[in-house]
């Protein structure tokens, strides 16, 4: 019988807080099933970061199959929104590696799994859409009455990038009444610098890549 070798994934938006909860449900999950582990642990850092260090390599372990399967405690925990999540879990699908996430019970290597997965990206680009369409009226509308566009505003908060994730440059500006250069530096400063996180040990059945 082949091993299985699992990938653990697990974030917190704080310094402050602790993944052991997440670490404790998913070291679980992998031992009743008699399978390898390695934890990816991002701690600190902002879901709504298009770069967190542990899942980049993560993402980089699965393209080289060095991992079987990603296992997640939840949704949230993974994907910045759907969109995001929908992208990297087809990512993971075509290098062959299995996606799971406890808490909604989602596991891609079953056909019900695959089935959801399809629902998930349907409801994204539908999603997409949406927003571009709101983009569109709203500016029509803002045209007719004359308003001027593109004035600025005092910040723009993360929750207010999140709004206007997978949107180009220019159209997030516009939605955001900001200059393209500023929304382009806020999404900078928010990635902040992609650190390389520490190797893995190849001696432990059970490896930690984690990032403070």
């Amino acid at each position: 019988m082949t091993q299985v070798n699992a990938a653990l994934y697990a974030r917190v938006s704080s310094n402050d807080q602790t993944c052991e909860n997440q670490l404790i449900e998913l070291r679980r999950y992998v031992q009743a099933r008699g399978w390898d582990a390695t934890e990816y642990v991002d701690t600190g850092v902002s879901g709504a970061k298009d770069r967190r260090p542990a899942l980049d390599q993560l993402m980089a372990d699965a393209q080289q199959r060095r991992v079987d399967c990603v296992v997640v405690w939840r949704l949230d925990r993974f994907g910045r929104n759907l969109r995001h999540l929908v992208t990297a879990v087809e990512q993971l699908n075509a290098a062959g590696v299995a996606f799971v996430s406890m808490g909604e019970n989602i596991d891609t290597s079953s056909p019900t799994g695959r089935l959801l997965l399809g629902v998930m990206g349907a409801f994204a680009e539908f999603e997409r859409e949406r927003i571009r369409e709101r983009i569109h009226a709203g500016l029509a509308r803002a045209r007719r009455e004359g308003q001027k566009l593109g004035r600025k505003r005092q910040r723009i908060s993360e929750r207010d990038l999140w709004k206007v994730d997978g949107l180009s440059v220019r159209e997030a500006a516009k939605v955001l009444g900001v200059p393209p250069s500023r929304v382009q530096n806020e999404r900078r400063r928010l990635c902040g610098n992609r650190q390389e996180p520490r190797q893995p040990n190849p001696e432990g059945k059970r490896r930690l890549v984690t990032v403070q």
